[in-house]
């Protein structure tokens, strides 16, 4: 430290007018390490000295160590009629303690040298950013976060908003904060949210405790071509609520059961978590997680036989109605239409604009003939509903929404037709003569009440408070729903597909007639009559399909489970 103090004084620069300028010279630096204060009561507060200076500084007093004065006559005060006074033998016990003569009161050396300054506001300013972006669940990091872009990211825009609208957090952040205390470099703001996400997981696990748990596991690959897995955990609290919470993002190497394995037992490892807790798992149904000699279900079972797997019922559900429509014919050319329908009318502005005006026309018209049903809720502004990739029964929307403005999307295709001579116009061509037969319409109203079933299990198995004893009865209504519909609603549907055909002028074909296939030749065509082809071919049969793909995507669930659940339930 002596040839630094020396090196020290061979440099010049103006003096300062107090201990914490920033322009202080090297010799008076050296005196003031010179002349620190022994007191801990009579020490300049930390935050005083210049930050180029504060680690000399630290350094020094912990060389010198802690103020212990172990022979001093420590003075005695009358506290609750007892005589008091501090006691030696205490600096054995605590090695950072330290006694001030002046005032009379014990320190802490480290306190002193580390705490932060709570009466600056700018430690306030970095702490209020932080904790709203992680509420609100924003990202920190800009694209660009030089001086000169108009967006540098929340984080440091949130921070500039405060400094131009307090001074008091103007003068201790940014630019006016010390160089080495600055936290707004990218490296820190990782480590900000870092920290952040290891003491919010650690909360998480100290409610966990010991307590039986599942865990959900999911793996995707992220925008940088970046396999990976998240996981959730699922425990019942002290309240007896069901908590479900996110403990994080990890990257994987690839998607092998031993590689999703070995990433649960590294995160199992780092959170202090047992697999003899360990009481359910689930995941998507691929191979990989549900395989039943190598899948990370089987994998986790050997290790913890109690450890149930449950494949989420909302997805079986959403995969039995995709895998009916991929498999069935006729219900896969009937989506493929409703689908290119959505897209051509919903293409432009101008189409939805026109649709929505053709829709108020019709409104008002039903209105004027005293034919429209009024009521809260109904007939309100509307368009037509795009059906959602990942949850098929939003389908069902879209076939509500295609009936209602039935009349109104004949038009503008209609208007499509004729106002543009491109390919938009045949297609749409195309549409307005498929949409207008009657084996179209069928499909709407059949699909339509199919979803409508499935629709009423689909929301009650996204519940939160939804328990799997409770989910298998509601998937065993449904089924009884849809043999109840097969077995006796044939008839009913016909009427409804032929009244709504009747009232947009579309012809109904006579149930004991021989079925023509539009745009094909009878010559080589099977004998078969409407009934047949309406009844069994379609009605009949995709009812079966929808019935064999639930009865198959629902009995994973074992008999052993349902029994232990039912066994454990008050």
């Amino acid at each position: 430290m002596e040839r630094f103090f020396k090196r020290k004084l061979s440099t010049d620069s103006p003096s300062p007018s107090n201990p914490g300028s920033s322009n202080a010279r090297p010799i008076e630096v050296y005196e003031i390490l010179a002349n620190l204060q022994v007191d801990p009561g009579l020490r300049t507060p930390m935050a005083d000295y210049n930050p180029n200076i504060r680690d000399e500084i630290r350094r020094a007093y912990l060389q010198k160590g802690p103020c212990q004065l172990r022979s001093y006559k420590f003075p005695q005060t009358n506290q609750s009629r007892i005589n008091r006074c501090f006691i030696a033998h205490w600096f054995d016990d605590h090695d950072w303690l330290e006694y001030s003569i002046a005032k009379d009161a014990a320190f802490c050396l480290h306190c002193y040298l580390f705490k932060s300054n709570f009466d600056q506001v700018g430690g306030d300013a970095f702490t209020g950013c932080t904790r709203y972006l992680l509420r609100q669940c924003l990202s920190f990091r800009g694209h660009d976060e030089s001086a000169q872009s108009s967006n540098r990211g929340n984080y440091l825009e949130l921070l500039q908003f405060l400094v131009d609208h307090d001074e008091k957090v103007k003068a201790v952040v940014l630019e006016n904060a010390p160089g080495n205390l600055k936290l707004i470099a990218p490296s820190i703001q990782k480590d900000l949210v870092n920290s952040c996400a290891k003491e919010t997981i650690g909360l998480i696990l100290s409610d966990v405790k010991d307590r039986y748990f599942s865990i959900m596991v999911d793996e995707a690959r992220d925008i940088s071509i970046k396999e990976q897995m998240a996981m959730v955990l699922r425990y019942v609290n002290d309240k007896r609520h069901i908590i479900e919470r996110f403990v994080g993002v990890q990257h994987v190497t690839d998607t092998t059961s031993s590689a999703l394995k070995e990433a649960i037992d590294e995160f199992f490892s780092s959170a202090n978590l047992s697999f003899s807790k360990l009481r359910g798992q689930g995941y998507y149904g691929a191979s990989n997680m549900r395989g039943e000699f190598n899948g990370l279900k089987t994998k986790i079972l050997r290790e913890q036989h109690c450890a149930f797997y449950v494949h989420c019922f909302a997805h079986q559900l959403q995969l039995a109605l995709v895998a009916v429509a991929k498999k069935n014919i006729d219900v896969n050319s009937f989506f493929t239409t409703a689908n290119s329908l959505v897209n051509v009318v919903g293409a432009s502005c101008k189409r939805r604009d026109a649709l929505r005006a053709q829709y108020q026309e019709e409104l008002v018209r039903a209105f004027e003939e005293d034919c429209l049903i009024t009521g809260r809720g109904l007939n309100q502004e509307t368009t037509l509903k795009c059906a959602g990739d990942t949850r098929w029964n939003s389908h069902y929307g879209t076939l509500i929404s295609i009936i209602s403005m039935f009349p109104s999307v004949v038009n503008v295709l209609q208007m499509i037709v004729d106002d543009n001579h491109n390919d938009s116009s045949g297609e749409a061509y195309k549409l307005w003569r498929e949409i207008q037969f009657f084996e179209f319409v069928f499909h709407l109203f059949l699909m339509k009440a199919i979803l409508g079933i499935t629709n009423t299990l689909s929301l009650a198995l996204q519940k939160n408070d939804q328990d799997i004893v409770s989910a298998m009865s509601l998937v065993k209504t449904c089924k009884e729903n849809l043999q109840l519909m097969r077995d006796n609603e044939f008839e009913e549907l016909v009427d409804q597909v032929s009244s709504f055909c009747y009232k947009h002028d579309i012809t109904v074909p006579t149930m004991d007639e021989e079925y023509v296939i539009p745009g094909r030749s009878r010559r080589n065509a099977p004998m078969k009559t409407n009934y047949h082809r309406y009844r069994v071919e379609i009605f009949i049969h995709v009812i079966d399909e929808q019935l064999a793909e639930l009865n198959d995507r629902f009995n994973e669930v074992s008999t052993e489970l349902l029994t232990c659940l039912a066994c454990l339930s008050p």
